[in-house]
């Protein structure tokens, strides 16, 4: 396999501002001295876990490897609970917001820490009461409502693996997951709402545990109020059950590596891939990350705006933010409902200060149009991030112009349900800035970029994406499944990590990463990566967003057909397809010029922002979809593609 070509050029550069760089929690200094502390990363990362968790036994040795098994802090005890609610409840936060909860409807609830340490402990409680022991699996199928939160944690507290199901997903999918990780007891809500509509979950939950012999009980949030059949000896309200809870439970000493939580990642066929993360290593990961990454002062109001059933959700709404004594912001529905100005609206009212979504949404957003977030105070912001896939630099510009106006570092972020934590990022007060690229690894992760054979590629070119030294938020295995674990992850090359994605570095050690492997062209024997192309096109003024697949061509090999939403109010003609074309050529040149564009509204996107590209492929080869679309934001976008096809 020849290496993946570079043809994205991007000189821009954003430097700290003096006033960020004196204010942040991590400086130019404190990085050098990370820096050189992560050359062996036990030592960093111990440091780290004992200057941000409380432990109740230390640990008798920071990492134990024998690749590609890891043991990080074995030996030493804590509470993820603890160390989210305990320790800041028992202080002078014990009255500081811990959640601030919207509905889309537009109801609001916030809990202090004294309060969620309180409802934590009911629920801990009650899930003792159903059976539930240390090492018994819980399964979370729930809209994004508080309680989804504190029965994270209350799991989390007597030592219960949870697994989070995204609401979004089909019954035969919840049952597959709920039977793969062997769950005792399921905990759902009648419900949630998406669009100004209430759907349904408990009836999901009812199909799948029609097949599902493990579960003994199913615990239902009352949201929507729409009439549910419960099921007499199995099924329990929230309400009632907690209504009679002792609101006393203490923490379990758990080992460090005992498991936390199994989350599935979303494959297109197949056994569903149960991703294992246990408690010390991982707590440490998100937190230290968390603190640095987002420069969190208690004083913050932090908002992601993932959905908790994704590993975004748990690590960087819930368990980082939280152990770090922050304030995050919780929000139940869509960025479009009622109105396009959603979620500046909330950022206006709650004063949100740190803002971290995914670059699908931003592309949206400029699709919408800038009036809607210059109709609000966006004032409160002091620090933008970026989630999900690699964020376009044109979308970059926006997101710090309009959103940020040209005052808000831009923290863009690469990562995997299977790393747990952020791998490669800016830090925000020492590390200058280059749209579209993640910069540089954290302090105590390394990563490489190498070839087939495992020889590490030289600047400018690009190869595959490694991470070549274990960190302690990585994945401890598949579910059940330990041959699976080291042929995915571990098999390309020797005791190295490899995470599927295509990148490349340039002369001041920049990683721009150029999206998955399964997404690079071969064009005419050039390996060129998704997301270049995609850059291109959406450095034109007239596009809002573009996803480029590949398909078989009898003379390239590969022909590029690039899908292209313009922005409002551009007409969509031949005359736009040229110019297009001629933008193309002229920013990477005429070999990733796309064969064919197509013009669409929107683009088929998963709810948790990402383009299914796998459907686009089927789409340009003209031929039907398969595998799971249960995930798929809006069904009627692929219908309108395949019509527009047809």
């Amino acid at each position: 396999m020849a290496d993946i070509e570079s043809l994205l050029k991007e000189k821009r550069v954003f430097k700290p501002s003096p006033e960020f760089r004196k204010q942040a929690n991590w400086n130019k200094k404190d990085v050098r001295e990370f820096r050189k502390s992560g050359e062996k990363p036990e030592r960093f990362w111990a440091k780290m876990a004992k200057e941000n968790l409380d432990w109740f036994t230390p640990w008798k040795k920071a990492l134990e490897w024998k690749a590609p098994n890891a043991k990080w802090f074995a030996g030493g005890k804590l509470n993820v609970s603890y160390n989210c609610v305990d320790r800041h409840a028992n202080s002078w936060r014990k009255n500081k917001a811990a959640i601030i909860w919207e509905g889309e409807p537009g109801d609001t609830r916030v809990i202090t820490y004294g309060e969620l340490h309180r409802e934590v402990q009911q629920f801990s409680n009650v899930l003792k009461s159903l059976g539930v022991k240390k090492g018994d699996r819980v399964a979370l199928y729930m809209p994004m409502v508080p309680e989804l939160a504190i029965a994270m944690l209350a799991c989390t507290r007597i030592g219960a693996p949870h697994s989070i199901v995204f609401g979004g997903f089909s019954a035969e999918s919840l049952r597959d997951r709920i039977n793969d990780a062997g769950a005792k007891v399921v905990v759902t809500a009648d419900g949630g709402y998406r669009r100004g509509e209430p759907f349904a979950l408990k009836p999901m939950v009812d199909e799948a545990c029609e097949a599902t012999p493990t579960i003994q009980a199913i615990v239902t949030v009352k949201r929507t109020g729409e009439p549910t059949a419960m099921k007499d000896g199995r099924d329990v309200w929230w309400h009632d059950a907690m209504a009679t809870a002792s609101a006393k439970c203490p923490p379990a000493k758990l080992d460090a590596e005992h498991p936390l939580f199994i989350l599935y990642t979303s494959g297109t066929t197949g056994k569903p891939k149960g991703i294992l993360h246990t408690t010390g290593g991982y707590l440490t990961h998100v937190t230290t990350t968390a603190k640095a990454i987002f420069d969190l002062k208690d004083e913050d109001v932090y908002w992601c705006t993932a959905d908790i059933g994704w590993i975004t959700g748990h690590s960087y709404v819930v368990y980082g933010i939280l152990a770090n004594g922050a304030t995050t912001v919780m929000y139940e529905g869509t960025p479009t409902h009622p109105g396009p100005d959603r979620f500046w609206d909330i950022i206006e009212r709650w004063g949100v200060t740190i803002f971290y979504t995914a670059p699908t949404a931003i592309r949206t957003f400029i699709r919408l149009g800038d009036e809607h977030p210059k109709g609000h105070d966006l004032s409160s912001l002091r620090l933008l991030g970026s989630v999900g896939e690699p964020i376009n630099p044109e979308a970059w510009i926006w997101y710090n112009k309009v959103i940020g106006n040209r005052k808000c570092p831009i923290v863009d972020t690469w990562w995997q349900t299977e790393t747990g934590g952020i791998m490669i990022t800016p830090l925000p007060g020492a590390v200058d800035t280059k749209p579209g690229s993640a910069t540089l690894t954290f302090p105590g992760v390394h990563a490489a970029i190498l070839d087939e054979d495992g020889n590490e590629v030289k600047p400018p070119d690009g190869g595959l994406l490694a991470i070549t030294k274990p960190w302690p938020g990585m994945l401890r295995g598949i579910w059940g499944d330990k041959k699976r674990f080291k042929e995915t992850y571990w098999s390309k090359w020797k005791g190295t990590y490899f995470p599927g994605d295509g990148a490349h570095r340039d002369k001041d050690g920049y990683f721009w990463i150029m999206g998955r492997i399964d997404d690079v062209m071969n064009i005419s024997g050039h390996r060129i990566g998704t997301m270049e192309v995609e850059s291109a096109l959406v450095s034109h003024d007239d596009v809002a967003e573009a996803a480029v697949v590949g398909r078989p061509d009898e003379i390239t090999g590969t022909a590029i057909v690039a899908f292209v939403t313009p922005r409002g109010g551009i007409n969509a003609d031949e005359a736009m397809k040229k110019t297009l074309l001629g933008h193309v050529t002229k920013e990477i040149g005429a070999i990733a010029k796309p064969k064919e564009i197509r013009f669409t509204d929107a683009l088929p996107k998963t709810r948790s922002g990402k383009i299914m590209r796998r459907l686009l492929r089927d789409i340009a080869e003209g031929k039907e979809s398969v595998g799971d679309t249960t995930t798929l934001e809006d069904y009627s976008v692929v219908a309108k593609l395949r019509a527009d096809d047809d």
